[in-house]
């Protein structure tokens, strides 16, 4: 490809910077599969790169066999790094939260999961952050931060983040210029490697989203509702949280003509959403006749007392009512079952 141009730079940006457009047209891959997979970095970086596009292209017209910083003026190899930067910081730990996030709701079934998975899984987002740009970090010291880490926050309900933080602080620590390209890879390898890192990523996560909507649901609430409880102690800060969370709800409101905010509106979107998971959980658990609070090893054995007691072998008297007995008391366990997945360990 040849010198890249500001104006198509800009254009793209305008029309598919969400989506990384803009960044692939600079080689910038890791920089685009980024924004693929976070939206552009939840729209604030994409907002942000309005001011940083000449030196992005400035940066990719410059002779390839030599690195570049941010700002555009040459580095060799070997050459030392400037202060790491916050934003860059602040970034890989919030995409390792994500990517442990979209781990936990898409494949926590997995055996050995907090102590493999969850891990590899944060490891990855902060390196990808990491990636951006004319440096990159080791990704074998930071998989290894994360999974030391994780065994320490096995199962907790934020685990994610002090181990994000465990891979980001290794990642800052094990920094380096990316090494030099003689020559530009093609733009149809580089593609199809963008759209398999894409479909690993949103695969699993959008078989799980449409195939189990209501245990992702409330997995994602009481995400949201430990964030919540955890930051009580800092007022403003919740509040404003609560906002941002709920901005894409109150933006569908106003162009439906919904009602508009009031005291305690978290709490109904979040009942909105869940009302089905709770319905059937709580008949469910009335079936088996155990507690709202019943660890899930309680109904488990619940569950097959009554399956004893119920069995159509054991009522010969009363096959029928036994048989619908029986069936009732296997389909309550199996919707407890899956909803309780997104939770359970290994």
């Amino acid at each position: 490809m040849g010198k890249r141009k500001l104006w198509v730079t800009y254009w793209l940006w305008a029309v598919g910077g969400p989506v990384g457009l803009h960044h692939v047209y600079l080689g910038r891959d890791s920089h685009a599969l980024l924004w693929m997979l976070t939206f552009g970095g939840f729209g604030l970086g994409w907002l942000r790169e309005f001011y940083r596009l000449p030196a992005y292209v400035e940066s990719a017209n410059h002779n390839p066999t030599t690195a570049r910083a941010a700002n555009g003026r040459p580095v060799r190899a070997g050459a030392a790094l400037p202060p790491i930067s916050l934003a860059r910081f602040a970034g890989q730990v919030c995409i390792g939260i994500y990517f442990g996030m979209a781990a936990l709701i898409s494949l926590s079934s997995i055996s050995a999961f907090y102590l493999l998975v969850l891990p590899l899984a944060i490891g990855t987002g902060v390196h990808l952050v990491s990636s951006v740009g004319e440096e990159t970090s080791d990704l074998r010291k930071t998989l290894t931060a994360c999974l030391v880490t994780s065994p320490v926050f096995y199962g907790h309900a934020l685990g994610t983040v002090p181990v994000s933080i465990a891979a980001s602080v290794t990642a800052a620590q094990n920094r380096r210029y990316k090494p030099g390209m003689e020559r530009e890879e093609p733009m149809g390898a580089r593609l199809y490697r963008l759209g398999l890192a894409w479909l690993a990523f949103s695969a699993p996560l959008g078989y799980s989203v449409f195939y189990n909507t209501t245990a992702t649901l409330s997995y994602a609430a009481d995400s949201v509702a430990a964030l919540l409880d955890w930051l009580w102690f800092f007022p403003s800060l919740r509040s404003l949280l609560e906002s941002c969370l709920l901005l894409p709800y109150r933006a569908f409101s106003l162009l439906t003509g919904g009602g508009g905010e009031g005291p305690g509106q978290w709490e109904r979107v979040l009942e909105r959403f869940i009302s089905e998971h709770s319905q059937r959980r709580l008949a469910a658990l009335q079936v088996l006749a155990v507690s709202s609070e019943a660890p899930f090893e309680e109904v488990t054995q619940r569950y097959r007392e009554l399956v004893k007691t119920w069995h159509p072998d054991h009522n010969p008297h009363r096959a029928g009512e036994a048989s619908s007995r029986f069936l009732e008391i296997q389909e309550a366990y199996e919707t407890l079952l899956r909803l309780h997945r997104p939770q359970r360990g290994p």
